[in-house]
């Protein structure tokens, strides 16, 4: 092998946890994934087993420095958001990591939304809808107020991007990506914590913020390594884009949740926007992002397993279905409640999806049509929220729908005005850690075409 500096990142996802080797062309030259095993926490409710998860990432860095030895430069770390973990003086976990799907205790949330000002206050200021333990700020006040001896042994609470990263750098800090996450912690307003995390106590557990470029010089058995204090992994992805794309542009992240991206919306967040689930997220230099969010994803794999039985076939064939203008205008034919597309409220157009009656359609080709249809003009509403007040001319889809053809032509096709383009970056949170702390390990300038792209024509219907 030559002399070519490397980065190791590891990428955890809530199921996947993966890590990449990337050379200076941000070429991956080794990759490795692995799921691990759930454990619960005291209540039996099922969460990451953090333990396992710090066995696996230590076990990885060691393997990968075996194999590469010094051309390893630097480490850093992307994870999934809203995951607090609690440690002691020494950094050492002191507490579950506790699962941000934990169902709220109703009355904690009343008392706490009633101490501080109100629902719609913290979240306006905090650009995070109401989302329980969603909002990891809620998770650190609820051990307060119902394990206060645990929240005595508590040193800090670390997001998990800089926990990890506190396994090697033995430093404890934060960064703005994961604060920024729908943690409720953050004022948006003021560019710092919310006054009701110094009011309650929780700041004394919060580690001091420090810049996402920043490294710290580690040796390893005489071996320097610069390590990154890690990125939430949306935020990471989303500063691949950033990075590839000089004109404004909107992202649609798609999988489960549909999140509309859009990094030049500069307009605060309204109340109404609030109420259809848009939020903020923060960049790593701290500028807010207005995103959407629609759980397009999840409805699509329901409703493609009920036309699999309701037509008796395999749930694959739905993705070999290509878009057929015939078919859809069928489709919408054939739907007496269909009207044309004048009103476009999200909860106008989720209403009509919940009603999708497969009774109606004589094949599934057409009933798929139809169906993607309506699920399209549900994602025209969600993205419009956060398109609104911007002049922006390019839309970017990645994930899963990117890959399908009938989704990207309808979306195509509602937005006349714009390019919507398939984007296609395989480990685009991977290469937002490598790109964050660029400097520090490699001496080439970051290449400008780590994502492609390809323009959906429009169809005039």
């Amino acid at each position: 092998m030559d002399s070519t500096s490397c980065i190791l990142i590891f990428d955890i996802g809530k199921t996947n946890k993966k890590y990449f080797v990337l050379d200076e062309s941000y070429t991956i030259i080794e990759e490795s994934s692995e799921q691990l095993a759930e454990t619960v926490d005291e209540d039996g409710f099922p969460c990451e087993n953090i333990h396992s998860l710090i066995q696996w990432v230590e076990f990885s860095f060691e393997e990968v420095i075996a194999g590469f030895g010094k051309k390893i430069k630097a480490v850093n770390f992307s994870t999934y958001g809203a995951s607090l973990v609690h440690v002691d003086e020494k950094l050492k976990p002191v507490a579950p990591l506790y699962n941000y799907l934990k169902p709220f205790p109703s009355n904690l949330s009343e008392e706490f939304y009633a101490a501080y000002g109100g629902k719609n206050n913290i979240s306006l200021n905090t650009s995070s809808p109401a989302l329980g333990s969603l909002n990891s700020g809620l998770q650190l006040y609820r051990i307060k107020k119902l394990q206060p001896a645990l929240f005595e042994k508590i040193t800090y609470s670390l997001h998990l991007p800089q926990f990890i990263s506190s396994r090697f750098s033995r430093e404890a800090y934060s960064e703005l990506t994961s604060i920024g996450c729908h943690t409720a912690l953050w004022d948006f307003s003021t560019h710092n914590y919310h006054n009701w995390v110094t009011d309650s106590g929780i700041i004394e557990k919060l580690a001091p913020i420090i810049p996402a470029e920043k490294c710290f010089q580690k040796t390893n058995n005489e071996h320097l390594i610069f390590t990154g204090v890690g990125l939430h992994d949306s935020s990471a992805a989303l500063l691949t884009y950033l990075h590839s794309f000089s004109e404004p542009f909107l992202l649609i992240s798609t999988g489960t949740w549909c999140i509309s991206l859009n990094p030049f919306n500069n307009h605060p967040l309204t109340e109404e926007e609030l109420h259809q689930d848009c939020l903020c997220y923060l960049t790593d230099s701290g500028k807010a992002v207005k995103a959407s969010r629609l759980f397009a994803g999840k409805w699509h794999e329901e409703q493609v397993m009920k036309m699999a039985s309701h037509f008796q076939l395999k749930p694959e064939y739905f993705s070999s279905i290509k878009y057929k203008q015939e078919i859809l205008q069928q489709a919408v034919k054939i739907d007496a409640t269909n009207s044309a597309h004048t009103e476009n409220t999200l909860q106008y157009e989720v209403n009509k999806l919940s009603s999708f009656d497969l009774n109606l359609y004589t094949s599934a080709e057409i009933a798929y049509h139809r169906f993607m249809h309506q699920l399209v003009n549900c994602q025209y509403a969600s993205t419009d929220l956060v398109l609104q007040g911007t002049d922006i001319k390019d839309i970017y889809v990645d994930g899963g729908f990117s890959k399908n053809e009938l989704f990207m032509q309808l979306l195509a096709n509602i937005f006349p005005s714009k390019s919507v383009y398939a984007a296609s970056v395989a480990q685009a949170s991977a290469f937002g850690a490598a790109l964050v702390i660029h400097n520090n390990w490699n001496k080439k300038q970051a290449p400008d075409n780590l994502i492609s792209i390809h323009l959906c024509q429009r169809i005039n219907q």
